[in-house]
């Protein structure tokens, strides 16, 4: 007879509650984050929790299964995403409730997605064996992270001194920052992000994704979006994420037309600037791929001058013939694009 009660269903408040208290709470674990899942098309958020017989929780997992678009795609892209991961007290009884709760995850994800992937926001590496139990696998997976807890002037130090010339350079150039007031611009934000992903042979998630961020998050000064102008026109934009301590670089893109002009640099360099001021703790550049492969975007981050970490992800292949057939399958189709 198991000593725990699995649920699906929360309070917000005991929710939001258990996720602030714990260590490695982040944005990702929020029920506000559930609630974007559940208004971005081809999003299907999961959310398992376990719970002690008072009905305190013990552990949480909220992941959420996605699939592109396209039909050609849907067949080879079914996969499960836990961003920062199950978080669980740090107990004998904690530990217990997250290898129960992972047992329950897969029970529900198993036959639906062809893999599930941990994608790693601090170090987990003293729950390696906890994951090995489950099933899931470390693999490298880079990031950069910046101290905000210093001045700016010790912070701008640290940007290599070819990105401090680009940020300038932007700033002389006329470029302006300015924070989306209206929802109707999250649009425009995402066209630029929609061609980056394009030249890259990627698929993108759907517009609603950013729009449910525009609705819930940044209400709540969970969110921000930004769009980079230069006479008159808008020429990129990102969104950023935030929570407790910590802001989330999470998706930035320039008009390739104006990419000379480095707006992304000073995009970035406006919000760690902002947050310096309003007193966060760490910039998380939102990952920079794996060491075994090159990565322009790795470079890119580098320059801002932060820590290199190597938090990785845990991998579990549910099906893997199914994966095999899919991995092949997207090779065409970025071949086909």
């Amino acid at each position: 007879m198991t000593l725990f009660n699995l649920t699906t269903t929360l309070s917000g408040a005991d929710w939001s509650e258990f996720v602030l208290k714990n260590p490695i709470g982040t944005i990702f674990h929020t029920p506000q984050m559930k609630d974007v899942y559940i208004k971005t098309k081809g999003y299907q958020p999961i959310l398992l929790a376990v719970t002690d017989n008072s009905g305190n929780i013990l552990a949480l997992v909220n992941a959420v299964l996605m699939k592109e678009k396209s039909k050609f795609l849907e067949a080879f892209s079914a996969r499960s995403i836990i961003f920062g991961g199950p978080i669980f007290e740090n107990t004998k009884e904690g530990q217990e409730a997250v290898l129960f709760l992972m047992g329950e995850y897969e029970k529900v994800i198993g036959k639906q997605a062809l893999y599930s992937e941990i994608r790693n926001i601090y170090d987990m590496s003293e729950f390696n064996l906890l994951f090995n139990q489950s099933g899931y696998f470390l693999e490298d997976h880079l990031n950069y992270i910046t101290d905000l807890k210093r001045s700016e002037k010790e912070v701008w130090s640290d940007v290599h001194r070819s990105m401090r010339k680009n940020i300038t350079k932007a700033q002389k150039n006329g470029i302006l920052v300015k924070e989306v007031i209206d929802r109707n611009q999250v649009k425009i934000f995402y066209n630029f992000l929609k061609e980056t992903y394009r030249n890259a042979k990627k698929p993108i998630m759907d517009l609603s994704y950013f729009e449910a961020i525009f609705d819930i998050l940044v209400p709540m000064g969970m969110a921000k979006f930004h769009l980079a102008e230069y006479k008159d026109n808008y020429i990129g934009g990102r969104a950023t994420l935030m929570y407790k301590n910590v802001i989330y670089a999470h998706y930035v893109s320039t008009s390739s037309e104006y990419k000379n002009l480095n707006p992304n640099a000073l995009l970035n360099w406006e919000i760690i600037s902002w947050g310096i001021k309003n007193g966060y703790h760490v910039f998380d550049f939102g990952g920079a791929g794996s060491p075994k492969e090159e990565y322009g975007v790795r470079e890119f981050k580098k320059q801002f001058g932060g820590q290199l970490v190597n938090y990785g992800r845990y991998k579990k292949i549910h099906s893997p013939i199914k994966t095999g057939i899919a991995d092949l399958g997207f090779k065409v189709y970025r071949h086909l694009k």
